[in-house]
């Protein structure tokens, strides 16, 4: 009976396999990638695999968004994957293609967002005669992303996608990179298709979970940190519930603002650049940390100088997706792997603390923060727009779902100390400090989240980097909305120039376009504001225009922070094109 069966079955995987029509390999992964899930990918088009543009073509269900430029394409794979949590998807090509892109691998990487970058690659047998555009991309990858691999055999493609998207998503989130080579998406084979991938993730023993109350029963100032990737809207309500029943202060780590709602009494701040320097005290004073998510990296520990490593000076819990994070840099007392939504949920489970003392404490940091969140008045000396009063509006006017984005840059702080996140996926910023991300990233998310408000700040310099994406943007009706900040400078490096080489500015002086004429000449609206009064109107005009639209600020190119001045002002102030 058993003989029988088998060979039942044998025979019904023969005829299954007759069924199976014969495809190319281009065609077997645009099938993976749709069983997948997947209903957006970013690109710009390469003749290494035209199979697969080609079976883009019937994939109707697909949205393809072709880029300007690879990096902005990989840019705006990772800021969608940041939104949806599951991979975003980039294709490029090989050699050029791949070097442009690797900048999003990069940040998708230090911001353990879920991203799958396929690149096209040479003839298999042309391999290691330095081919054109030929470049290793295994060893290329190997060190930025989770996994980099080559498919070698068309009949594998099914294979490798599905593991692709389970190491994206498992564990700490990150990016995986897969070379086709040309000849592969080419060839044609029989082979079947595989299941939905489903991501693995740890959840708490019941001892970590005693350990973690048994901690919290011997705290008398108690911090949560939040940061880091794989949550989920469940996962941030359940960690604000435990906040609030046992009274907790909660801070954010480095661009990880939208992790917790800012207007919460229980929200403390921001650990980034610019931190308000009162919560930098009370991270010193704290004698229990929870960091949960996050790596504590150096900008969130003030260079590891607030939690200090290998053994910090307060009691660390620290809870993390990936077991290799958990005593890498700080060794805790009580180390968790557990995924976000897990570790979340079982919070639930413990019962309440009703500790007084944390209440005055919390009452304190919460009183810091809301101090630290006034738009000081501006400087007798200041001129321009008073950026702190622009990002304070905005933070009044926008919906509660609006999403705002940025690159790297010295305006950013203004960013991150005046606005306030209120819910989780509000916030696209990388933890990278990538100059060029904001754009691209704000582009991807209108283009997933059509009717809600998306706003990017970029610096002049920011935008720079990838201004033709204005393109890409009015090509598909995506009205965003980004506000440039012009101060005619690398303002980032020119705030570390002057205090190391004072006076003596080298190499930081930017010469711009005139943005708004830029703007247009890709049917963009676009104003320029040069006054404070002029930008709340400004914006109105920019939300109503029904396509991307840029307003330049004209800000003081002497205020380098929100409380700094370069000393005897700036050299020079942008140019006043018309």
């Amino acid at each position: 009976m058993l003989n029988s069966q088998n060979q039942s079955s044998e025979q019904r995987h023969e005829m299954n396999r007759e069924d199976i029509q014969v495809r190319s390999g281009g065609r077997i992964l645009v099938e993976s990638l749709r069983i997948h899930g997947v209903d957006t990918i970013f690109c710009v088009p390469g003749e290494s695999y035209l199979d697969v543009l080609d079976a883009l073509y019937d994939a109707r269900d697909v949205k393809v968004i072709v880029c300007k430029h690879e990096g902005a394409a990989a840019n705006m794979a990772e800021a969608d994957g940041k939104l949806t949590g599951r991979p975003g998807i980039c294709f490029v090509t090989r050699g050029p293609g791949a070097t442009h892109a690797s900048v999003g691998v990069h940040t998708a990487r230090q911001d353990s967002t879920p991203m799958i970058l396929f690149i096209g690659q040479v003839h298999r047998g042309f391999r290691d005669r330095e081919a054109f555009q030929e470049v290793d991309l295994r060893q290329m990858f190997g060190p930025l992303a989770k996994w980099a691999a080559e498919i070698d055999d068309p009949a594998r493609i099914p294979e490798y996608v599905a593991r692709a998207f389970q190491t994206a998503t498992s564990g700490r989130p990150g990016p995986v990179v897969l070379a086709l080579p040309e000849d592969v998406l080419t060839q044609a084979v029989r082979v079947a298709d595989v299941s939905p991938f489903r991501p693995a993730q740890s959840a708490p023993l019941a001892a970590d979970l005693a350990a973690l109350r048994s901690e919290l029963a011997l705290a008398q100032r108690p911090l949560v940190i939040v940061g880091g990737g794989g949550w989920t809207s469940d996962a941030c309500r359940d960690v604000m519930a435990f906040a609030e029943s046992n009274g907790l202060p909660v801070a954010a780590s480095f661009r990880r603002q939208d992790l917790f709602d800012n207007g919460n009494d229980h929200y403390v701040g921001h650990l980034g650049l610019g931190i308000d320097p009162r919560l930098a005290e009370n991270v010193r004073a704290a004698d229990l940390l929870i960091a949960i998510g996050s790596r504590l990296g150096d900008v969130t520990t003030g260079g590891y100088r607030l939690i200090e490593s290998p053994r910090p000076k307060q009691r660390l819990v620290h809870v993390h997706a990936d077991p290799e994070e958990l005593g890498r840099v700080f060794q805790a007392d009580v180390a968790i792997n557990s995924g976000m939504p897990a570790f979340a949920a079982a919070l639930q489970t413990l019962a309440a603390f009703k500790n007084p003392l944390w209440s005055s404490w919390r009452t304190e940091l919460r009183r810091n923060l809301v101090a630290f969140g006034q738009v000081p008045a501006p400087s007798a000396e200041y001129r321009g727009v008073h950026l702190a009063t622009v990002v304070a509006h905005l933070a009044d006017v926008l919906p509660r779902d609006a999403i705002v984005s940025n690159g790297a840059g010295n305006y950013t702080v203004w960013v991150h100390r005046f606005h306030r996140y209120r819910q989780f996926g509000t916030e696209l910023a990388p933890t990278s400090g990538s100059m060029g991300y904001g754009f691209p990233a704000a582009v991807a998310a209108k283009l997933r989240h059509p009717k809600r408000t998306v706003v990017c700040f970029a610096g002049d310099g920011c935008f720079l980097m990838y201004p033709q994406e204005l393109a890409t943007a009015a090509q598909h009706g995506v009205a965003v909305i980004v506000i440039v900040v012009n101060n005619g400078m690398y303002g980032t490096i020119r705030m570390h120039q002057e205090r190391r080489f004072p006076g003596r500015v080298s190499g930081t002086d930017l010469a711009t376009p005139d943005f708004v004429a830029l703007a247009r000449s890709f049917g963009a609206f676009a104003e320029r504001v040069e006054k404070t009064e002029d930008f709340a109107g400004a914006f109105v005009r920019a939300q109503s225009a029904g396509v991307p639209a840029l307003l330049e600020l004209r800000v003081d190119p002497a205020q380098i922070t929100p409380n700094a001045r370069l000393a005897g002002g700036s050299q020079r102030a942008p140019e006043n094109k018309k």
